[in-house]
């Protein structure tokens, strides 16, 4: 099993490379993204409390992302590892991640953060919110303060990571092919 965490900031291509990792290495994506979207189009109380912070550009509490990523690991078998999109966002929630996987015979193998242009990053939400109709990728504002958010907050997860000998950067500025090919030869590293 290989338990990979995808890591960037919005719009730097974690949901786009994930797919493709899917694909190819019959992994189970968890993007925290999608989780939330579908709690907030059910309409439950966390989907709606998270709408309300998301629809802002702020972050969703932790205790809330961790116990959704909680339930989705533990309702998942025969899977040949996971990658995690958009979690962990807090260095809490990477210590949290570590114990629920050691708690289940796992860990996280690597962590692969993409390197982006903030302009790029930009004009690639904006287009993406012209297909999603999501208001928090319409806006430029809330788009730059989600930029603001990861780098103020949510970067120094990578240093956990780093820590332990399980990090790599990716350049993600080429085609998503040439960005696939270089995951790939992390993902064959180890």
């Amino acid at each position: 099993m290989f338990n990979l965490v995808l890591f960037g900031p919005p719009g730097s291509g974690k949901g786009t490379q994930a797919a493709k990792l899917v694909e190819n290495y019959n992994f189970v994506h968890l993007s925290t993204g999608d989780v939330l979207r579908e709690e907030m189009r059910k309409g439950t109380p966390v989907g709606l409390e998270a709408k309300t912070l998301i629809d802002r550009g702020e972050l969703v509490p932790d205790e809330v992302v961790i116990e959704i990523i909680r339930s989705r690991i533990k309702g998942l078998n025969n899977v040949e590892g996971f990658i995690f999109d958009g979690f962990p966002r807090t260095t809490r929630q990477a210590e949290e991640l570590d114990k629920m996987l050691e708690e289940e015979g796992m860990a996280i193998d690597l962590m692969i953060t993409f390197d982006v242009d903030e302009d790029v990053i930009i004009s690639r939400i904006l287009e993406r919110g012209k297909d999603s109709g999501r208001a928090d990728d319409q806006n430029p504002e809330i788009i730059k303060n989600r930029i603001k958010i990861y780098h103020d907050q949510t970067v120094v997860v990578a240093h956990h990571y780093r820590k332990q000998n399980k990090y790599a950067s990716v350049n993600n500025m080429g085609t998503i092919d040439e960005t696939f090919s270089k995951l790939s030869k992390h993902i064959y590293k180890n």
